[in-house]
């Protein structure tokens, strides 16, 4: 295999991988405060389609990616009102968005299916992105991927080197010994609920944005499940989840580079199309096999309501 088919899967990879990273990372901050949303699904759709509708409008990508924000912060309020507020069951009330998110995307879709916009070139770096192999795989890339790598980098300072990182992480491990320190930890989940739902609309707008560029019903194709995963994949560790990510990425890239390549497989497409998912499968059985992985780094309190006294 010659350089230049490995430079093309290696970026194929890192673009493929992005909407998990972005997605994930939005939701290991909701989960280390302590609120299980499994909403991720619903939201990426609404998310892709508000960002596809505001871009083709308004013609900016930029306009379409706030667009994107604002929507999935809007499915999260709801997601928060339910289960912060009114203490409904937080597993019950993310499946709900989650049925909600795809179907209301789909039905608010229909009349952009037909529709395209225009390509979005990559931010080449003059005389860095000519470079062999890793010229084009850092430093020729569209501008949401330098986004996730830069969201990597505050997640991981924000919660293991700043103050209200510390407190986030209180909130979830022990939101009782927060509230009796004084820490508001209602207003806690609620923002970090809303930050994860905004982050996770990106990773929507990515997908009919940048990565396709349009507005197909069911494009999301799982991802959403895919980054909840990976949160558990990671142990809740931002480094993790950003490995895990790409793993994902190349999976789902090798399957669609082995149906193209003409080879003679004797598997069927269905199945390599399902390798991603299984792929998801697999690790999460092969980390439940041992339960003090999965408690390792998890937040005590996820999926615990909580309501604090008078």
């Amino acid at each position: 295999m010659d350089q230049g088919i490995l430079t093309a899967i290696a970026m194929a990879t890192v673009i493929a991988g992005t909407p998990l990273v972005i997605a994930a990372l939005g939701e290991l901050v909701v989960e280390r405060s302590g609120v299980l949303n499994l909403g991720a699904e619903g939201t990426m759709a609404i998310g892709a389609i508000a960002a596809f509708a505001a871009a083709l409008h308004s013609g900016s990508a930029l306009v379409g990616v706030l667009a994107g924000m604002a929507a999935g912060a809007t499915m999260s309020l709801i997601f928060a009102v339910l289960t912060l507020t009114l203490q409904a069951n937080q597993v019950a009330s993310g499946l709900a968005l989650t049925i909600f998110g795809v179907g209301l995307s789909a039905f608010v879709g229909k009349p952009y299916e037909s529709q395209t916009l225009p390509e979005i070139a990559p931010l080449d770096i003059p005389g860095l992105s000519d470079l062999p192999f890793v010229g084009p795989l850092l430093f020729g890339q569209k501008s949401l991927v330098y986004f996730s790598w830069a969201l990597f980098a505050a997640t991981a300072w924000f919660l293991y080197r700043s103050r209200w990182g510390l407190v986030l992480r209180a909130v979830g491990e022990s939101p009782s010994s927060a509230h009796s320190i004084g820490h508001p930890v209602i207003r806690i989940r609620y923002l970090a609920t809303l930050y994860g739902g905004a982050i996770t609309g990106i990773a929507g707008a990515y997908l009919s944005v940048f990565y396709t560029p349009l507005w197909v019903e069911g494009m999301v194709a799982g991802r959403g499940w895919i980054a909840l995963a990976l949160v558990v994949f990671a142990t809740w560790r931002p480094l993790r989840v950003l490995a895990g990510a790409y793993l994902f990425g190349g999976v789902m890239i090798m399957q669609l580079f082995l149906q193209g390549s003409g080879a003679q497989i004797d598997i069927p497409s269905q199945f390599l199309s399902s390798l991603p998912y299984w792929a998801t499968i697999v690790v999460l059985v092969v980390i439940s096999r041992n339960p003090a992985t999965i408690r390792l780094h998890s937040p005590v309190s996820l999926g615990q309501p909580y309501r604090p006294d008078a």
